[in-house]
C-alpha cells in the first residue's frame, strides 16, 4: 500500500508517531521521523532528525534536507486538561495552540511549496474526536484541536486541484502509557488501539485514498 513510499512522520518519537513508522513500514514505506526528543535510532524509522516544530526556521531546513517524500503524516502535539475558560491563565491556552497548531502550521509552509512543484502527495492530520464539541476544564486542547480540523479543512480545499490529499483522523482515547497512567480505573480495552489507527492513517497516506479529500474520519474504539 506504500510501496516505495518516503513517508515523513512528526512527533515519531511519540506512541502514535512509532506506530505510524511501524505500520508504514511493513507496508513497504521508507519512514523518516522528525521530533524534538533526542535520541540516536528509533524502531521502525529508516531515518531520524530531532526539530523543534515550533521554530519555522529550523522546521524550514530540516523539511529541505530531508528532499521530495510521497506523504506527510502531522502527530505532533500534545494534550491538557484541567483549566477552565473563565481562569485567567494563558499558559496552557499557548502551549496548546503552540504544539498542536503552530507546528502543524510551520511543517505545512515548508512542505507545501514542495509537494507542489512535485505534483502531488498526501497528507494526514490528528485532530480529535473529543474537539467535535467543547468539553468541561478542557477548552484550551478542543479549540486547538478544533483549529487543526478546519486548518486540514481549509488546506484540502486549497491543495486539492494541485494533487494533494488533505484528511484527518479524529480518535477518541488513545491506548498510550500517559492516558493509562491518567486515568488508571479506564476499560483500556474500550480505548484506540494505536497500531489500529496507525492503519486508518497509513490508509489515507496511501494512493489508495486518492479521492478522498478533507475528509475528518472518527475513530472511535468503543468508547
Amino acid at each position: 500500500m506504500l510501496k516505495n513510499s518516503r513517508v515523513v512522520i512528526t512527533g515519531a518519537a511519540g506512541t502514535l508517531g512509532q506506530a505510524a513508522a511501524k505500520v508504514a513500514k511493513e507496508k513497504g514505506a521508507t519512514t523518516i521521523g522528525l521530533d524534538i526528543v533526542a535520541a540516536d535510532s528509533l524502531p521502525h524509522l529508516d531515518s531520524y532528525h530531532q526539530v523543534d516544530l515550533l521554530n519555522r526556521e529550523s522546521t524550514s531546513t530540516c523539511i529541505a534536507n530531508i528532499g521530495n517524500f510521497d506523504a506527510l503524516i502531522n502527530i505532533a502535539g500534545g494534550f491538557a486538561m484541567g483549566l477552565e475558560v473563565a481562569e485567567p491563565s494563558d499558559e496552557q491556552w499557548d502551549w496548546m495552540f503552540q504544539i498542536n497548531v503552530q507546528t502543524l502550521r510551520n511543517v505545512m509552509i515548508s512542505s507545501v511549496p514542495m509537494l507542489k512543484a512535485q505534483g502531488g502527495g498526501k497528507v494526514v492530520n490528528i485532530g480529535a474526536l473529543g474537539a467535535a464539541s467543547g468539553g468541561g476544564a478542557m477548552s484550551a486542547y478542543c479549540c486547538a484541536k478544533s483549529s487543526v480540523m478546519r486548518l486540514t479543512e481549509s488546506l484540502s480545499e486549497e491543495l486539492k486541484g494541485d494533487g494533494i490529499n488533505v484528511n484527518a483522523v479524529l480518535p477518541s482515547i488513545i491506548d498510550t502509557p500517559p492516558n493509562r497512567e491518567a486515568m488508571p480505573d479506564a476499560d483500556f480495552a474500550q480505548w484506540v488501539d494505536p497500531e489500529k489507527l496507525a492503519q486508518v492513517i497509513c490508509f489515507l497516506a496511501s494512493d489508495e485514498a486518492t479521492a478522498i479529500h478533507g475528509a475528518l474520519l472518527p475513530v472511535k474504539g468503543l468508547v
